[in-house]
């Protein structure tokens, strides 16, 4: 009997029965060996369960460790299957659920039992009247359910936001080691359990100014702020850090770390540790255990501080990946960055499917070296949507989101990039509000919240998002301008789409629907000397489609099948497109670019 045909709570009432027992208490390596893989079951991810997968996450060992020269995994096994059966033959012989696993394989079956009555409880059942037994298992069951219910319940996971560290070097140039080093502990947080940490480019967003625990608290919306400094000077290393309590500014605790920069890895294994410990929290089923070169991490950091540098430098930090790569073929995080490196060249328009092969390939490596890192789940869910493998790419992503559930930057890249071409914009919109919550501070998913609830047809909403957008950020005035010409409030739209972005359709757009057809024949007669660069369908699509012209508007969508079902799918669930919705080319051009 698989997980799928018994009640999720039975199964767990009595994997707790059978781990409370002598056999199992008394040993947490196996207890920790079955709790693990009747979780996964449960949870739906037993085809997961490989050697490689389990000797990360219960025995500790490197990710990509070589299963046929350990052989700790099967050993393990075996004792399992063999003090299962021991708890079966004596304590268990009266249970009627029974955990099995099966040989050549680590998915567990859970099969019912049925006990002999007169062995099960002492023979007491028999001696209570048929009343009574109902009573009792209506109490029971009532009980379970109560219990089962809490413990799911819980009290929710702690929020905290780990401040930019502060660079105690001489040199300048170091900085980018600094900011590496917070963004490895905030995603070191990220997979923990009972912490939900902000991500990097809200907490980066306090960077070199002055701390005030109240406001970056209130702003975050978090409990506890872990600040602090790194001093590299030669191959040594300081680390000095402190967990504030928000409410009451108050330490929690500090600790100051002095090692060679060999162990940069232990230091933040242990800090985590401290920190996790400070909060009576357990340390959570994703923990990395990495170990590399002190070049080949160099490298990777210089790649990370690129990516928090915008788009050119997420596009310039394949050099440094691809450089820490060579020093060090067996380090995950390096493969993981550099497939989400080439999503962002690739959705830039360079190289789109030349790039393909090598995003899948740096992906698949990042996840057969460690099949727990949600960067590497994440930018293979983007290369499946990319060529319309729309169940594969939602598998990755959702696992993704399983793994590290504060990352904005997997939320926002699923709605956008598989939720929304299909269609499935209330999804999206819940999507990029868990995003917002994990990222309260970041322009990119302010905006791409706003594109979203104009799909959804919720204009106000999205000119809420959008005015959170600092005002130098070239994409807000698109976004606001868009809004109000949906609500008709052409004269404060067009000001504000005369100053948005490359996007220039926008503006023919909301001439057309002002009624000002010579202002909109006149940009796209001026468009190729005034944007050479951005003369794609889409733009003329959009001027035409505010012209009422659907002739045109579906010629100029028929232009962009090149770009794919991702782009195209979203774009066509935008509302200025509403004047071709239902028609059936359109119907048509979607199964061309393999959308459904």
């Amino acid at each position: 009997m698989t997980a799928g045909e018994t009640p999720r709570a039975v199964v767990e009432e009595h994997l707790e029965r059978v781990l409370s027992s002598p056999g199992f208490a008394r040993n947490e390596r196996m207890s920790r060996f079955l709790r693990f893989i009747a979780q996964e079951e449960l949870n739906g991810r037993g085809s997961e369960l490989k050697e490689s997968l389990i000797g990360v996450e219960v025995f500790g060992r490197k990710p990509g460790f070589d299963s046929k020269q350990d052989s700790t995994v099967r050993s393990e096994a075996a004792r399992l299957r063999a003090r299962l059966a021991e708890y079966y033959d004596d304590e268990g012989k009266g249970d009627t659920l029974i955990i099995e696993l099966p040989k050549g394989g680590y998915i567990p079956r859970f099969r019912r039992n049925a006990p002999d009555p007169s062995t099960a409880d002492g023979g007491q059942a028999k001696r209570l009247p048929s009343s009574k037994k109902a009573l009792a298992a209506g109490l029971a069951l009532a009980l379970a359910g109560i219990g089962f219910w809490l413990w799911n319940r819980g009290t929710g996971p702690l929020s905290i936001a780990v401040l930019p560290l502060t660079n105690l070097s001489s040199d300048p140039a170091n900085e980018y080691f600094a900011d590496g080093i917070t963004d490895e502990i905030i995603r070191n947080f990220s997979i923990l359990d009972g912490i939900a940490v902000r991500s990097q480019t809200s907490s980066f967003a306090f960077k070199g100014k002055p701390h005030n625990v109240h406001e970056i608290g209130r702003q975050l919306d978090v409990d506890y702020i872990l600040e602090g400094s790194v001093l590299r000077a030669g191959q040594q290393l300081r680390i000095n850090a402190q967990l504030v309590r928000v409410r009451d500014d108050f330490p929690l605790w500090s600790g100051r770390y002095d090692r060679p920069l060999t162990d940069v890895f232990a230091i933040q294994d242990e800090l985590s540790r401290s920190i996790v410990n400070q909060l009576r929290l357990k340390l959570g089923r994703g923990r990395r255990r990495y170990e590399t070169s002190v070049e080949a991490y160099d490298y990777y950091l210089r790649a990370r501080a690129l990516e928090n540098s915008g788009l050119a430098g997420r596009i310039a930090s394949i050099g440094p990946f691809q450089q820490a790569i060579a020093r060090d073929a067996s380090f995950a995080p390096a493969y993981a960055g550099l497939a989400s490196a080439y999503v962002v060249r690739s959705n830039a328009g360079a190289h789109r499917d030349q790039e393909m092969p090598a995003m899948q390939a740096a992906a698949e490596k990042a996840i057969e070296l460690d099949p727990l890192l949600a960067e590497g789940h994440a930018a293979l869910g983007m290369t499946y949507a990319r060529v319309g493998k729309w169940q594969q790419a939602e598998q990755r992503f959702r696992r993704a989101i399983e793994l590290d559930a504060s990352s904005s930057t997997t939320r926002t890249d699923f709605a956008t990039n598989l939720l929304l071409p299909l269609g499935r914009v209330d999804e999206a919109v819940r999507e990029m509000r868990a995003a917002e919550k994990a990222d309260p501070l970041s322009p990119a998913v302010h905006i791409f919240f706003g594109y979203v609830l104009l799909a959804a047809g919720r204009y106000e909403d999205a000119v809420q998002d959008c005015q959170q957008v600092s005002s130098d950020d070239a994409h807000k005035n698109e976004c606001l301008g868009r809004a109000r010409a949906q609500e008709g409030k052409f004269s404060d739209a067009i000001p504000l789409l005369q100053h948005s972005t490359n996007d220039w359709g926008y503006l023919a757009y909301a001439y057309g629907k002002a009624g000002r057809r010579a202002e909109a024949d006149k940009l796209m007669a001026d468009a190729p000397a005034l944007y050479p660069h951005n003369l794609g369908g889409f733009q003329y699509a959009l001027a035409f489609a505010g012209l009422g012209d659907k002739e045109q508007t579906m010629a100029q969508l028929e232009r962009m099948v090149n770009l794919g079902p991702v782009r195209l799918g979203r774009n066509l669930t935008y509302p200025e497109f509403t004047l071709v919705r239902g028609d059936p080319r359109v119907r048509a051009l979607r199964k061309k670019v393999g959308l459904p």
